[in-house]
């Protein structure tokens, strides 16, 4: 990709490399602080932030870690809610998926790593899930009471990626399909190269710029923090992945009204809590088009990841959220 994207400036590709280089250098910290683990199911934990209050459970997506939702101690979601609203924030936390795992598919996920933790809860919780942890959290919703469902740039209706997108996705599992069914895990650098397909050239150029910056400034360290999570992550298991890729993405079953759980379609229209999602305009990971498209809409022009830890966060989503969570009947 950086031969292609700079095939014509020997010097543009320099300086990618020696931004690429620095990153891989820079310091991280070693003791970064995780909330403390208040229940297990399989892999899965869910981790506790406290505070006061109706809980509220973020569910990430399985591609890439849950920490963006807990970035840094001065961009945390999680932290900021636990600060300034009536709730106490937590965090499911997925685990490393081993190849013994390979038959846990999406469906399954939700059945037998998500429902039980939740159940160990005293009263109903809000679920907030996040990109593909928001499909997760409305399946969820559909077969357990739930005070409140938020979802943040999370895909339903698949077919609104789009044909190019569709065939672009197929087409790359086609060709990793066989080893990954082999290894029984589908590795991050599977999905993260689908990733970099997306936008190459900006891939290229944040490394430039990043090879100009201080590496002891705020700047500095917050593109680290964030590199950190894009290019990491646990694999998916395969059946994960096979669900996720077929049917999903091509077949759109959730779009559909025909992706099963419990021997009944899950249908967000039946759920009967309280439900708002906040779609970005400009995501090009999980377009606007695949929302659900529910009633109480909230757009922003903050991309995927930018509308979490980006500048513009707690405008486009951490305050309507923590508004939207206190405006929520109060618990009985």
């Amino acid at each position: 990709m950086l031969r292609n994207e700079t095939a014509a400036s020997p010097e543009r590709r320099a300086a990618a490399l020696k931004g690429l280089r620095a990153y891989q250098e820079a310091p991280r910290d070693p003791n970064a602080r995780q909330a403390p683990i208040i229940a297990r199911s399989g892999r899965a934990s869910l981790r506790d932030y406290g505070g006061s209050g109706r809980p509220v459970v973020f569910v990430p997506s399985l591609i890439n870690p849950p920490f963006i939702l807990d970035l840094a101690p001065e961009n945390s979601l999680l932290q900021w809610l636990r600060s300034h609203s009536d709730c106490r924030p937590m965090l499911v936390d997925w685990g490393t998926p081993e190849p013994a795992d390979s038959h846990q598919d999406v469906t399954a996920h939700v059945e037998s790593l998500l429902l039980p933790m939740l159940k160990t809860l005293q009263t109903p919780p809000v679920l907030a899930g996040y990109c593909l942890g928001g499909t997760i959290a409305t399946a969820a919703a559909a077969v357990l009471p739930v005070a409140g469902l938020a979802l943040i740039a999370a895909p339903w209706r698949f077919s609104g990626f789009g044909r190019g997108a569709i065939a672009d996705i197929d087409a790359l599992w086609r060709t990793a399909q066989p080893t990954c069914e082999a290894l029984g895990l589908v590795p991050m650098e599977v999905l993260q190269s689908g990733f970099w397909r997306l936008d190459p050239a900006r891939t290229v150029a944040k490394f430039e710029r990043f090879g100009t910056l201080d590496p002891d400034s705020e700047r500095a360290r917050a593109f680290v923090a964030l590199e950190d999570w894009a290019n990491a992550g646990a694999p998916l298991t395969y059946a994960a992945g096979r669900q996720m890729f077929d049917d999903f993405f091509t077949a759109d079953l959730p779009g559909r009204g025909r992706w099963m759980l419990g021997g009944r379609p899950v249908l967000p229209g039946l759920i009967g809590a309280p439900m708002v999602e906040f779609v970005s305009t400009t995501d090009r990971i999980v377009p606007a088009a695949s929302a659900i498209g529910l009633p109480d809409q909230r757009r922003t022009a903050a991309g995927h990841v930018g509308m979490v830890v980006g500048g513009r966060a707690r405008e486009a989503l951490w305050q309507p959220l923590a508004d939207w969570i206190r405006a929520l009947p109060a618990l009985t």
